[in-house]
């Protein structure tokens, strides 16, 4: 469907608190390709198979609701870049991101560029770390906060980084001290960008107290509708 250029873009998120029972992750097998099967297979770590398997089955039920083709019959491969694609198609834009217990997909039309994080709020990140992605005046406003606020504010510019990075495809191949952020009306704002920055929308999605979610979208018609729901995997057999 043609997206007109003065219609602002739609983006549907999906977050899943995924199971960590194997029978289900057997089950979620079925939908994925042969490739993602044998990729599932090689992790060493349950937590790490599960978040695995959990984030291609909900990318892929989500993508079969925009395309109508069948989760398992999806075609799906990297770029040059390792981003990614829909075979044959350039639209949906999508992003999906992984973390321990939690898996967030987000779908897009009229989008230029899209892109998801999630983390564990608890994560702990060592000063060094912080300084290796924070810029001066973030390492600056993260001094100033109490110290039961500053690991959440650290995670949070981390995600914010991450998505706008995973949105452009090139990861942290880029520097993330490039990508800034200060706070406006309590919305994040790329500072430093110019005016081709004013495309870029920003934001924290409301996911609970246990992961931070960071959603980044370019879209040359005005801030994206957002709608975020909780995936309920209705392939569930009956008890």
């Amino acid at each position: 469907m043609h997206q007109p250029e003065d219609h602002p873009a739609g983006i549907e998120i999906a977050l899943w608190p995924y199971s960590k029972i194997e029978g289900d992750w057997n089950r979620w097998m079925q939908s994925l390709s042969p490739d993602e099967r044998e990729r599932g297979a090689t992790y060493r770590f349950d937590r790490d198979r599960a978040s695995f398997v959990a984030g291609r089955y909900l990318l892929r039920r989500l993508l079969s609701v925009h395309t109508g083709i069948s989760p398992s019959k999806l075609l799906l491969s990297p770029d040059n870049r390792g981003k990614l694609r829909l075979e044959g198609r350039e639209r949906p834009h999508f992003s999906l991101a992984n973390t321990d217990g939690l898996v967030a997909v987000a779908v897009a039309s009229g989008c230029d560029h899209l892109g998801i994080d999630c983390e564990r709020a608890d994560t702990e990140i060592e000063a060094a770390a912080v300084d290796s992605y924070c810029s001066a005046d973030e390492r600056r406003c993260l001094a100033e906060l109490p110290a039961r606020e500053r690991t959440r504010a650290a995670i949070a510019l981390w995600t914010l980084k991450e998505s706008h990075l995973k949105a452009l495809g090139v990861g942290l191949r880029e520097n993330p001290r490039n990508v800034a952020f200060s706070w406006k009306d309590g919305i994040p704002v790329m500072v430093d960008g110019g005016d081709r920055d004013r495309r870029w929308h920003h934001r924290l999605v409301e996911s609970g107290s246990q992961h931070v979610v960071a959603l980044a979208a370019c879209s040359q018609s005005g801030f994206p509708g957002i709608s975020t729901r909780l995936f309920q995997d209705d392939s569930m057999p009956s008890e």
